[in-house]
């Protein structure tokens, strides 16, 4: 296991539309999720230690986005064939079990990770109301392990910014996870 960082934000970049396929039986596109005031595009998936350390504070931070209309979705790209407890039923499991209040996407050939530069899991892109990048960070500063209970609620903080005036932080550190299983 490698883990990576994604590179630094590229500011103004548009957001990339898709159609993908949720574990609640519905198709999802980038209009369907968007909020009035942004979107928070989440690349995570259910093996990954990193995603596991902060997935807890991930929902309760896009719960309290959601509030400040800023739609969120995850979307889980890995090949399912090197690591199946990625796979669709899992997905649908792990949403279920822990009430994900955004929707879990199936990005099966891959083309939305690869569209958006995708790198780790997790990997965070979040897009002002015209849909254009302003967070390319992370969540906090948890790692492997969660951080501290009192860790700065960094992406929370960067996209009520964003809700507010439109535009994210200038000073941003990167997300850390494992790398995207991409298929062969």
């Amino acid at each position: 296991m490698v883990a990576l960082n994604p590179p630094v934000c590229d500011f103004g970049r548009p957001a990339v539309d898709f159609d993908l396929p949720g574990v609640d039986g519905k198709r999802h596109t980038l209009a369907s999720c968007r909020g009035p005031n942004g979107l928070l595009v989440m690349f995570i998936c259910n093996h990954c230690p990193y995603v596991k350390a902060i997935i807890d504070r991930l929902i309760r931070d896009c719960r309290d986005l959601d509030a400040q209309g800023i739609g969120c979705v995850a979307i889980m790209s890995n090949d399912i064939t090197a690591y199946p407890e990625d796979s669709p039923e899992s997905m649908a499991r792990w949403a279920a079990e822990l009430a994900f209040p955004f929707p879990y996407l199936y990005d099966e050939i891959q083309a939305v990770a690869r569209a958006y530069g995708a790198v780790c899991t997790p990997d965070f892109f979040g897009y002002n109301a015209k849909l254009e990048l302003q967070y390319r960070g992370r969540l906090d500063a948890s790692g492997r392990n969660p951080g501290p209970a009192d860790a700065r609620r960094e992406l929370h903080e960067a996209m009520c910014e964003v809700a507010r005036s439109g535009n994210g932080p200038r000073e941003q550190i990167a997300s850390i996870g494992c790398s995207i299983k991409w298929q062969i």
